[in-house]
């Protein structure tokens, strides 16, 4: 038992996650949120700023077309959030999702059945 005014080393100190860090669980959020990437689609990337434990999160990400965007950024913005409150503990005030890029699926198969 720690004497009076004492404070027990386990709870001495502090933790502190670099944006990096929370940009690399955003991003794997995201890909998680969108079920399945666009063919020849870039994976989703995120920018962070942290303050204290808060984090404000922008993800840039490439959808499938036709779809439903507005549901897809949803989906994104509902998992980046969670994500980042269970596994680094901050709260997630603001997810700003940039669409980068379309991908049509019409495209998608043309490209295929094309000759060179």
């Amino acid at each position: 038992m720690a004497a009076a005014g004492r404070i027990e080393p386990a709870e001495r100190g502090a933790t502190k996650i670099a944006d990096r860090v929370v940009a690399k669980i955003a991003a794997q959020a995201a890909r998680e949120a969108l079920a399945e990437a666009p063919a020849g689609g870039a994976p989703p990337r995120a920018d962070v700023a942290v303050h204290q434990d808060s984090a404000r999160v922008r993800v840039s990400v490439e959808l499938g077309y036709p779809g439903d965007l507005g549901g897809q950024c949803r989906a994104v913005r509902r998992q980046v959030a969670e994500r980042v409150r269970a596994l680094a503990g901050m709260e997630v005030p603001e997810v700003a999702v940039q669409i980068e890029r379309l991908h049509a699926a019409d495209a998608r198969t043309a490209e295929r059945g094309r000759i060179r």
